[in-house]
């Protein structure tokens, strides 16, 4: 795929980009539609958390329609998380503080999340499937209250517009996904991923949706899964949870 693959609209203020492209793909969209917003009444996180959207910030969401066969997906997050990185790498000047990924898709600049992806699928009414990957970054605000230490662009120095930070996420997103091609490049993705991964050997805690779980943080598998290091209990593979260190 190229980047003439790809559309883009711009609105104003919505509920909610992931809400707008989802609307589109039961309306008959063939995907590849980037959707960006102003701000957002109604931005949502993982779990359903409440997602800040003041404007000042880049609010976008992609809409794939069939991007892979399912059993594949599971790496697209990692190849996600790449393009944003790549994106921030851009405007981030070389002497800020480490920018990284932590599993699976959380961008960090010293430590502190920057980035909000969420990744949301429905099977539509015609059997096709549409996978929207919703994205915000903070260039300007930053949420209070959060369970994790949070930063901005514009805390290192970067003032970057929305549309200057989406032209270079608009192309790096290009680039990864035909990386990833469809599932089939996971090895590529996750060699990439393991170069920009934050924590490997820290101790971690991953919150699961029924209990926590403690371990040393040994990298990822060659599908993408964190491997975690329970000492006598042995290693374990995770597909989703939340990470905290320490």
């Amino acid at each position: 795929m190229s980047l003439d693959d790809f559309r883009h609209e711009a609105l104003g203020s919505v509920a909610s980009t992931n809400t707008e492209c989802l609307a589109r793909a039961r309306a008959g969209d063939f995907g590849f539609l980037w959707i960006t917003a102003d701000s957002q009444t109604g931005g949502r996180g993982r779990r359903g958390r409440a997602w800040l959207s003041e404007p000042g910030n880049l609010y976008a969401s992609l809409l794939l329609i069939d991007p892979a066969p399912l059993e594949r997906m599971a790496s697209l997050p990692l190849a996600v998380a790449l393009a944003v990185h790549g994106a921030i790498r851009q405007v981030l000047p070389a002497d800020a503080p480490p920018l990284e990924v932590k599993w699976p898709n959380d961008i960090l600049i010293g430590r502190k999340k920057t980035c909000g992806i969420l990744l949301e699928g429905e099977r539509l009414a015609d059997g096709r499937y549409a996978l929207v990957i919703g994205i915000g970054i903070n260039i300007r605000a930053k949420p209070d209250d959060t369970a994790y230490p949070v930063t901005s662009l514009n805390d290192h120095g970067v003032f970057v517009s929305p549309p200057e930070l989406f032209a270079h996420l608009f192309a790096s997103m290009a680039d990864m996904l035909a990386i990833w091609d469809e599932g089939r490049g996971i090895a590529g993705i996750v060699e990439r991923w393991r170069a920009v991964a934050c924590g490997i050997g820290e101790k971690i805690t991953v919150n699961l949706p029924d209990r926590s779980i403690s371990g040393y943080f040994c990298g990822i598998d060659d599908k993408g899964m964190l491997i975690l290091d329970r000492g006598d209990e042995g290693r374990m593979a995770i597909a989703a949870g939340d990470v905290f260190f320490g």
